[in-house]
């Protein structure tokens, strides 16, 4: 029996130990832009943040819960399965598909809003990176820029970082988007990618100096 406890209780520790040399996890939630629709996933924007930040020998790992055709409300519904793993950053990219489809803006953003209220409720110490969107005009003035300003909206509401647009640069130039004219190709990816890294570069950065500065005092002080 006692054999069989410290088995257990090794096991456990492994497990740990493994997960703290993986890293924290970023969780990139979001649609088929997220999902990297009719490229290597490879070529999605997630993968290439995971490339820059493994140039900085930084310990975080990229998790890509993309799925193509996802609305607001289907993250909704799924966003209790995903969170069963742990997540210390939660990229946010919905939004899109209600917008193509003109669904109602104020069932959009609260949907957006509970998302956020679910991840923030299992980990409260998670950091939320919101991708902004925009849709074409074809929907008429006032439902391009409410949907515009959703996002910003909700970003200072929950005091957390924006990226003002996702496709800035690539939106609407054949040139980096498949023949679909909606998707990035592996090229408009890159330039998603440093999109995305703008605002990401410095939360992680962040994250990791008060690693460094824990660890520093641990070393410092080491607990009795």
């Amino acid at each position: 029996m006692r054999l069989l406890v410290c088995l257990v209780l090794l096991a456990v520790s492994t497990v740990g130990r493994a997960e703290e040399e993986q890293g924290k996890t970023i969780l990139f939630f979001g649609d088929s832009l997220t999902a990297g629709y009719g490229i290597d996933p490879e070529q999605a924007f997630p993968a290439l943040i995971q490339e820059k930040i493994r140039e900085k020998s930084w310990r975080f790992r990229t998790v890509n819960a993309g799925v193509s055709g996802e609305t607001t409300a289907g993250g909704l519904r799924r966003i209790d399965w995903v969170l069963q793993r742990p997540v210390d950053v939660f990229v946010l990219e919905l939004g899109a598909n209600d917008g193509l489809r003109g669904l109602p803006l104020d069932a959009a953003q609260q949907n957006l809003q509970a998302i956020i209220n679910r991840v923030r409720m299992k980990y409260p110490q998670a950091r939320v990176v919101l991708a902004g969107m925009q849709v074409p005009t074809n929907l008429g003035p006032e439902y391009t820029n409410r949907f515009r300003s959703m996002f910003a909206t909700l970003a200072q509401a929950n005091e957390v970082a924006l990226i003002p647009f996702l496709l800035a640069g690539v939106g609407g130039d054949p040139r980096l988007n498949l023949p679909d004219g909606i998707h990035p190709t592996p090229a408009g990816h890159k330039i998603v990618a440093e999109n995305v890294w703008q605002v990401l570069e410095p939360v992680l950065r962040e994250m990791a100096q008060e690693k460094f500065t824990s660890d520093s005092n641990t070393l410092r002080h080491p607990q009795k």
